[in-house]
């Protein structure tokens, strides 16, 4: 009987990457998580449609292309090649991957923003900003740098300081200067469009709490939802690479409006070309079809309350479902390139099967929105053990004597009749894991079923059988068995390693197969020639690839080394100051109870210390140096108590603790010397 419902309609969506810059291992985290998720429905008989694209806009694209002499079209041409070569090659399954600087976005963005306007969730004013004078631009935050108004740390961002974590407004900022031309900015009214976010209050309110979302990312959407909703601005001003507003000559929507609807226009360019698709019934607000999308968790706030907001005010559905997933760490840490475990995708491709990484992402991505970490000497002994040493091997074990002794034809039999039971009876759990994104949970139980045929194999072995005898029937069964339960977890792996399933169904003889399946077993079955399956990874490929990872560091040597290490080259001593300045600032030691990510912050851990008689909170921008922050918790630090508390965007920072170095990396937190104890003042 077979345990699948009824056909479902299910479209997915995968977060759009963007159009400057090429796909390395912590984007593939997503994309093969969802390629997984979409095989498994299509392998059930569902109709499962996959889509994406290039995020094709923005002031960095037009910027990038003209330092290279090329139009922006030729520069987001040149890397949809490289998205696609990347993404093809790591087999993820998109039955369209296209771009938003296309007719469909274009036409879609037009027709979602009037209609928005008419129904009056379109607001506009003017707005100050700074403006480049020699290049005739306004500048976005991440083109402005200057000194930090807070701490006096130089070429910093104009909306926050990579040194000590403080966030302002670019007009804070001092020695501001244009990071395209170098130009001391100058401040310029503009007229903006804002999308009335707070006019779908009440709805978010429901739909984020209508089980669309996970528990955690519904609770951390809950704190913006509590603290006021706000206009957000949908608009840029000429020179800009993108679509032009209707009827406002000069305006483009900013990527931030035409990127989501880039899920919307791939499908709409697909149904063009596929007719039994129908945009309508995927995206009218009456749909009955199930839309599924996946992110990571640092756009979470946009995708779970701009994006449904919008959906709604221009009379389209919302999601089924927002997934959300965590941040990919390499052996523990931030990716570097010094370290080279900042890992493209190509130069993964050049190196390694892209199935092993397919695998152990599967083998360690649960529901939630936790991290995972790509431990590479674990990601040796993982796939190696699991893949080679439990799936292939059975087959390697099975298929000589089977070609040998029975010219390749499997026998009607079933010596283990509990076996294959507990392989058909152990389905629908992994079906279950499956539809719930739980896939670290269907690795487990599949391997479980691995250990399970291999220690009966091991049992009969029948290599021993062989040269019994009168013992040939026997191991014909063996072996037969063998090669079923062999096909049974192949079945059970295909969204995971479609590649190697396309090889097995070739040994097998056998069509492509489906979920449904795994419910029967070979007879009087013949196989065609047995070819390994599947190599180990050899450590020398990963040496390999973590070298050719590695950032050329030759420039740092043109220099002449200082006479010391350099530090203060690095960063110059301050101009004096008298003794009484300094006793001023009162240094406490504190214990630090937690520390915690802050959502939706690139640079800041939360940490909530013990200073003694009191407590305090405060953020600092330590997380590059930092990845798992829980490992501070219970350390002692320095802190800066008497500094006047800083209202930030996540919070209030009472205080500040100190740490060395130059940021990014290497950041070091200060610890006082054993025996101090919280509240003990630095003297």
């Amino acid at each position: 009987m077979s345990d699948i419902a009824a056909t479902r309609q299910i479209l997915v969506t995968s977060a759009l990457p963007y159009a400057n810059g090429s796909i390395h291992l912590g984007h593939m985290l997503e994309y093969i998580q969802t390629d997984i998720w979409v095989r498994f429905q299509k392998l059930r008989g569902h109709q499962a449609v996959y889509v994406c694209a290039d995020d094709a806009h923005g002031s960095a694209i037009m910027l990038r292309a003209e330092k290279e002499g090329i139009t922006s079209e030729q520069l987001i041409d040149n890397v949809h090649a490289e998205h696609s070569a990347d993404f093809a090659d790591f087999l993820v399954n998109f039955d369209n991957f296209h771009s938003t600087h296309s007719e469909e976005n274009r036409e879609l963005s037009e027709l979602i923003y009037t209609r928005l306007k008419d129904a009056g969730h379109i607001s506009t004013r003017s707005v100050t900003q700074y403006y480049d004078p020699e290049k005739g631009m306004f500048l976005a935050d991440r083109f402005i740098r200057g000194t930090c108004p807070k701490c006096a740390a130089e070429d910093q961002y104009g909306d926050n300081c990579e040194k000590c974590g403080a966030t302002y407004e670019p007009t804070e900022l001092k020695d501001p200067r244009s990071a395209i031309s170098g130009a001391t900015p100058v401040l310029k009214d503009s007229k903006h469009f804002f999308f009335r976010l707070q006019d779908f209050t009440d709805m978010l309110k429901q739909w984020t709490r209508s089980g669309s979302l996970q528990d955690a990312v519904a609770n951390k959407i809950a704190e913006w939802l509590d603290s006021g909703l706000q206009e957000w601005d949908i608009s840029r001003d000429a020179p800009y690479f993108g679509f032009e507003i209707p009827g406002e000559p000069g305006k483009y929507f900013y990527v931030w409006l035409d990127a989501p609807i880039g899920y919307m226009a791939s499908f709409k360019n697909l149904c063009s070309r596929r007719p039994e698709l129908s945009f309508d019934a995927f995206w009218n607000a009456d749909s009955s079809a199930e839309l599924y999308h996946f992110i990571g968790k640092d756009i979470v706030n946009f995708h779970t309350l701009f994006w449904p907001a919008m959906l709604e005010g221009s009379g389209f559905r919302k999601p089924t479902a927002v997934n959300v997933h965590g941040y990919l760490t390499v052996n523990g840490q931030k990716m570097s390139k010094s370290r080279g475990t900042f890992i493209k995708a190509r130069t993964y491709l050049d190196h390694l099967n892209p199935e092993y990484l397919r695998y152990y992402y599967a083998a360690k991505l649960g529901r939630g929105v936790e991290d995972l970490d790509l431990n590479l000497e674990d990601f040796v002994q993982k796939v190696n053990s699991d893949l080679v040493g439990k799936v292939v091997n059975i087959a390697s074990r099975c298929a000589g004597f089977i070609h040998k002794g029975n010219g390749g034809v499997m026998v009607d039999a079933n010596p283990a009749p509990e076996l294959t039971s507990a392989f058909i009876d152990a389905a629908p759990s992994i079906a279950d894991a499956y539809e719930k994104r739980d896939f670290s949970r269907a690795m487990r139980e599949i391997m479980a079923l691995a250990d399970k045929a291999n220690a009966w194999i091991a049992d009969k072995a029948p290599w021993a059988l062989n040269k019994q005898e009168g013992k040939q029937d026997e191991v014909q069964a063996i072996c037969a068995l063998g090669i079923n339960l062999f096909r049974q977890l192949v079945i059970f792996l295909k969204p995971v390693l479609p590649t190697l399933a396309a090889d097995a169904e070739a040994f097998l003889n056998v069509a492509p197969l489906r979920w449904e399946d795994h419910q029967t077993l070979l007879t009087n079955h013949q196989l065609n020639a047995f070819k390994p399956l599947l190599a180990r990874i050899e450590p020398a490929k990963i040496e390999a690839m973590v070298d050719a990872s590695k950032e050329d560091l030759a420039a740092a040597t043109e220099n002449p080394a200082p006479a010391g290490n350099g530090e203060l080259v690095k960063e110059p001593l301050a101009e004096e100051i008298n003794f009484d300045a300094f006793a001023a600032v009162d240094l406490r030691v504190a214990l630090i109870e937690k520390c915690e990510f802050v959502e939706g912050a690139d640079k800041l851990l939360r940490l909530s210390l013990d200073i003694g008689d009191a407590k305090r909170n405060v953020f600092s921008g330590i997380k590059s140096a930092y990845p798992d922050p829980s490992k501070l918790e219970g350390r002692l630090t320095l802190y800066v108590a008497n500094l006047a508390p800083r209202k930030m965007k996540f919070g209030v920072s009472e205080g500040m603790v100190l740490a060395a170095g130059p940021g990014g990396e290497e950041i070091f937190l200060l610890s006082p010397d054993q025996g101090a104890k919280p509240g003990q003042r630095v003297k």
